[in-house]
Parts: C-alpha cells; sequence; structure tokens
C-alpha cells in the first residue's frame, strides 16, 4: 500500500476550500496551510482572515501568511515541513522556482477553467462573459508561467442559459476537490502523462474592473444577456437613469425584435422590466437602485418609479 503523501497546501479565497476539505478527508496528510495575509475589508475596514485560514485553523493545521513568497526565510520554513507535494488553489501569487522544486512532487494546482483557455485571474468570468456552453477545472503542473503548466486531469462542466459567474464559481469550486485527489491518487499509482498545453490555443481572462459593467444597451442582446450574468456578483452590471446607478441581475432574453431605441423600457411590471437592446429585449427579474439592496423588480416598483418610456443611459 503506497504510504500517504504529505501535503502543503497554498490557497487564499472562497474557492479553494473544497479541495482543501477534499484532502482533508482523502488518504493523504495536508500538513499545513499557506494563505495570503488577512486583509482589511468592510465599512469599518477590520482585518479578516482569508476563508482557507479559517478553514484551515478549524481542522488544526499550522497555518502561515507570509507577505512574501520569494524570500529565503520563507523557502526555509517551506524545506522544514518537508512535504512531498505542494496543492495550490488559487493562493494568489506566482510561485518562483525555488518554491515549486521544493517538494520531490513538484506543485500542482486547481484552475476554473479548461486550458489553455482563460489563463490568468479571472477564468470563471469570462466564460460566462463570452457566452460559452462549458467550462470545467484543470488540474496542472505548476511552472514560473501563469498558468502554462502540463495538464494533469479535466473535468468538464456545462453553462446554463441562467448560470452566473457566481454560480459557475460555486459549481467549479465543488468539482475541483474530488478531481484533486482523483488526480493525486493517479500521480501516485503513475498512472499519469503529464499533457503540455498546446499554447497557439491560449487566451488570457485578465482581472475584471468596475468600469466594465456600464451596460452599453446597443450590443446586440446575446452579449448584454451575458455580460449581466458573467459580472454576477461582481462588480455588476449597471446603467444610469436619473443620475442615479442601477445594478442589473436575472435577465432573460426575449427573442422579439426591439421597436424602441436600446436601453428604453418597454414595460416596467410585476414580471420585471422588458428593456430593449441593439436586436432583441431583455426582461430582467432582480434589480439594485443605488444605495440600496438587490432586490426582485416588482420590489423596486413600489418604491421607485420606473416606467415604460423610461431611457437608461
Amino acid at each position: 500500500m503506497t504510504a500517504p503523501l504529505r501535503i502543503l497546501f497554498m490557497g487564499t479565497p472562497d474557492f479553494a476550500c473544497p479541495s482543501l476539505q477534499a484532502l482533508l478527508h482523502g488518504p493523504d496528510t495536508v500538513i499545513a496551510a499557506i494563505c495570503q495575509p488577512d486583509r482589511r475589508k468592510g465599512r469599518g475596514r477590520k482585518l479578516a482572515p482569508p476563508p482557507v485560514k479559517a478553514q484551515a485553523l478549524e481542522a488544526g493545521l499550522t497555518v502561515l501568511q507570509p507577505e512574501s513568497v520569494r524570500t529565503p526565510e520563507f523557502l526555509a520554513q517551506v524545506r522544514e515541513l518537508a512535504p512531498d507535494l505542494i496543492v495550490v488553489v488559487a493562493y494568489g501569487k506566482i510561485l518562483p522556482k525555488a518554491l515549486l522544486e521544493a517538494a520531490p512532487l513538484g506543485a500542482i494546482n486547481v484552475h476554473g477553467s479548461l486550458l489553455p483557455r482563460y489563463r490568468g485571474a479571472a477564468p470563471i468570468q469570462w466564460a460566462v462573459l463570452n457566452g460559452d456552453r462549458e467550462t470545467g477545472v484543470t488540474i496542472m503542473q505548476l511552472d514560473e508561467g501563469m498558468d502554462t503548466g502540463d495538464i494533469l486531469r479535466t473535468a468538464t462542466l456545462a453553462i446554463s442559459p441562467e448560470d452566473t459567474a457566481g454560480s459557475i464559481f460555486t459549481r467549479l469550486a465543488e468539482l475541483g476537490g474530488p478531481t484533486l485527489v482523483e488526480t493525486i491518487q493517479e500521480l501516485k499509482a503513475g498512472r499519469i502523462t503529464p499533457q503540455p498545453q498546446d499554447h497557439s490555443q491560449a487566451s488570457m481572462a485578465p482581472m475584471l474592473t468596475k468600469e466594465q459593467g456600464h451596460i452599453d444597451w446597443s450590443r446586440p442582446a446575446e452579449e448584454v444577456h451575458a455580460t449581466i450574468r458573467g459580472l454576477d456578483p461582481w462588480p455588476s452590471a449597471y446603467g444610469f437613469l436619473g443620475g442615479k446607478r442601477f445594478r442589473f441581475f436575472s435577465p432573460q432574453l426575449v427573442a422579439k425584435p426591439a421597436a424602441e431605441p436600446p436601453g428604453t423600457v418597454a414595460r416596467a411590471d410585476g414580471q420585471g422590466l422588458l428593456i430593449a437592446t441593439g436586436t432583441d429585449y431583455l426582461q430582467l427579474a432582480e434589480i439594485q437602485p443605488e444605495g440600496k439592496k438587490r432586490m426582485s423588480v416588482q420590489a423596486c416598483l413600489c418604491g421607485t418609479p420606473i416606467q415604460a418610456g423610461d431611457l437608461f443611459s
């Protein structure tokens, strides 16, 4: 019987938590967790631990939070832990060669796309923004590049017209855990042949900005539909009416050529807002008026007058 591996886990946000949980319940031993330092959040700007830290401490793991992973002191700490394998899931920084080579089996990563498509910080959002019908997770061997290492295993996931970046985020995170554990067992058994990526097919998924959420209603309905879903929950898609910002959620395509100028409200009632685009209409079930919480359009209309003929910029 193969001895359990000593695994050093590196991850920071919610996306990494299901993978850590799967490892904790798997046949190998997680010896410590490394995550980004606590950051100030919210209106009170209080220090808050990253999700992986909270999960690791609850499991009784040692947690390290270096400001830099490139110092000799940190590398010495890792070598002292003597890991057989380093597992990285959304840690947040590119790792130096010395760290990647600090474990005999190297370092492997759980990435939220089907590589080489969508390398970078926001692969899940860009898959939805671009109207893809499928995405997945890739388990890869880490190298010094950004998501350029050899592929060990992939698992696919369908994207429905109702999916948002948030819903795909959750489903991919859950898919990553068992896929990671299966990959490690195959590695231990010597049954995986790493496959180099076809770099000619690579595409990038850069970090999103708030400005990307400003809707251009003259675009085709399918593109606006994908924008609203791909930016939900952050930074969210928005438009302006009467000088106030409104954020939009839960869109549905209405296949009927728009008769009004793009951005015009064709109907506002309990069913939602029907808004003209450059081609057809979108019906929006949820909205967030400036300074208020996200709510149903029906609830919004009780206190915010939006009516047919209004034009969102």
